[in-house]
């Protein structure tokens, strides 16, 4: 196959300032869609509904968006595709949704679910929703199983977490040699327990891989985390209690700052400093 291409000698080349000014009226239609977009959902997620949950199901509205921006302290947001930067769904999918109805949970309440909530088996599909095309609807509706969520909160208050969910914080033991510049090492699945329950301020040895983060969207427009675990199991669905031995050295040592706790290695501190 040949190909054939014809070149006009009269077109001029595009001066800098030509480009620059296009760059921006292309920059300033994305910006002006993306507000309108925003302000739509914001309306839609405010609006009044009445469906009622089914037993052991929670019913919610969501904006698929919210977790794709960043807001600055000067206040300046910014758009942020963890979708397509992001490999860990934990990280770049929703969690953040607003409750239409469920047992033991106030409507209206924020709720932090599992990354894999918002799935097309949990959709209400005959609900304001459209269905144009795949990405059409932004504020979707859903009914999210119990086991599938965290913790809820009104307003600007604080967490409260769901059964059988409990808080903790990692454990870190700080180097202590004459190096600089070496990080603390995590002690593996040994959680502190930071929920007001009868562990609450133990160090606890766990079951493997215990140490759920749930990456969510926080008020100020920014990334929040919250540990969650399992503590006393869940006795509903038949699960093994996580929390298998309570550890009085380990609460010594953090209690005396010894040892360190936080989410990662780069956040861990003292306890007295996080209070």
């Amino acid at each position: 196959m040949t190909k054939h291409f014809i070149i006009d000698p009269s077109a001029a080349p595009l001066s800098k300032e030509s480009i620059t000014r296009i760059q921006q009226d292309k920059e300033a239609i994305l910006a002006n869609r993306g507000s309108k977009e925003d302000q739509a959902a914001s309306q839609k997620l405010a609006e009044e509904d009445f469906l009622v949950h089914t037993e052991n199901r929670v019913v919610c509205k969501v904006d698929m968006e919210f977790k794709n921006t960043h807001a600055f302290e000067d206040g300046t947001v910014i758009r942020r595709e963890r979708l397509y930067n992001e490999f860990n769904r934990r990280i770049a999918q929703p969690v953040n949704c607003i409750v239409i109805s469920g047992e033991g949970i106030p409507k209206g309440a924020e709720l932090l679910v599992s990354h894999n909530a918002f799935h097309e088996t949990n959709r209400i599909n005959d609900y304001k929703n459209s269905f144009e095309k795949e990405d059409s609807d932004r504020v979707r509706y859903f009914s999210i199983p119990t086991y599938e969520c965290f913790v809820w909160r009104m307003g600007e208050g604080e967490w409260n977490a769901l059964y059988p969910f409990e808080f903790g914080l990692r454990v870190f033991k700080p180097y202590t040699g004459k190096l600089e510049g070496i990080e603390p090492e995590q002690l593996k699945d040994v959680l502190y327990v930071t929920s007001d329950c009868e562990l609450k301020g133990k160090v606890v040895k766990t079951l493997k891989g215990c140490d759920y983060i749930v990456v969510y969207q926080n008020s100020d427009g920014r990334e929040g985390q919250l540990l969650i675990f399992r503590p006393m199991g869940d006795t509903k669905r038949r699960l093994d209690e996580e929390a298998i031995a309570i550890l009085h050295e380990e609460t010594k040592q953090v209690e005396d700052g010894l040892l360190l706790v936080g989410y990662e290695v780069k956040n861990a501190k003292c306890i007295n400093q996080l209070k």
